[in-house]
């Protein structure tokens, strides 16, 4: 079993729902990466999403987007990244994940991108523009590396595209909750509870949600009704602003205790 459906299971036997951050690679540069992994380690992360920047972001909004940009000027590119993940002191009770377009994993070739990812200590990948449909030789090189699939769904998928990326998924069912681009909005969708009820009620996969998700509050409502809640922009914002990362820290042990 990869590490990433590990970790769920763990946390259902307790009692508690994981709580997942999102990082951008390299902003604002890559030895604050291995700084902020660490510390949101230490924070009660229970998963930790790494955006790999990419120059045409298609599902992130203005605060990711800006996040991406900063990155690559800085000179972060997807080898760079995974050297910091190979030497940066994290749990290994923490699962990485990292974040990719699809684009960039053909450009390097498939089989040599996902050993790379494997070498790195990475043990989850989120790939938001590939449809499972179209990812055979990822849930093939995957199942034997071990590396958790964790597929989208949308508040738009019909029953049967929810059922295919569950099947394809092998960590988490990515839930999307709302229609549009990752951002902090000041409330969640008032369907998504329903949404959440739709996608539970066709797999027995987690079910983590995120995109939107932004305060204690919403976090701890999410809480409620899913296994997961991911937290990006809000993080991501937080990053931009906080030179010694104080806020950063705080925002994410309020996180934590809501979720709790």
């Amino acid at each position: 079993m990869n590490q990433v459906r590990q970790k769920f299971d763990e946390l259902k036997e307790k009692g508690r729902k994981a709580f997942i951050p999102y990082i951008m690679g390299g902003d604002p540069d890559l030895s604050k990466t291995a700084t902020l992994l660490e510390m949101l380690g230490e924070t009660g992360a229970d998963c930790i999403e790494i955006g790999v920047p990419f120059s045409d972001p298609l599902a992130d909004g203005p605060v990711i987007q800006q996040a991406a940009v900063r990155a690559l000027q800085n000179g972060c590119t997807f080898q760079k990244l995974i050297r910091v993940l190979k030497e940066v002191k994290i749990s290994k009770d923490v699962p990485l994940i990292l974040m990719i377009y699809y684009n960039m994993m053909l450009q390097q070739g498939i089989r040599e991108f996902m050993n790379e990812t494997a070498d790195s200590g990475c043990s989850g990948l989120i790939i938001p523009d590939l449809p499972p449909d179209e990812a055979a030789e990822v849930i093939q090189c995957a199942a034997e590396l071990q590396i958790a699939l964790n597929f989208l769904v949308a508040p738009t998928s019909t029953p049967q595209r929810i059922s295919r990326a569950a099947e394809a998924s092998s960590g988490f069912l990515y839930t999307i909750s709302l229609k549009g681009v990752t951002g902090i909005r000041s409330n969640l969708p008032p369907e998504l509870p329903d949404f959440i009820g739709r996608v539970q009620s066709v797999t027995a996969i987690p079910v983590a949600v995120g995109f939107g998700i932004s305060t204690p509050e919403q976090a701890a409502q999410v809480a409620r009704l899913a296994d997961g809640v991911i937290v990006g922009s809000a993080i991501v914002k937080a990053v931009a602003g906080d030179s010694s990362l104080g806020e950063v820290r705080n925002l994410a042990a309020d996180l934590r205790e809501a979720i709790d």
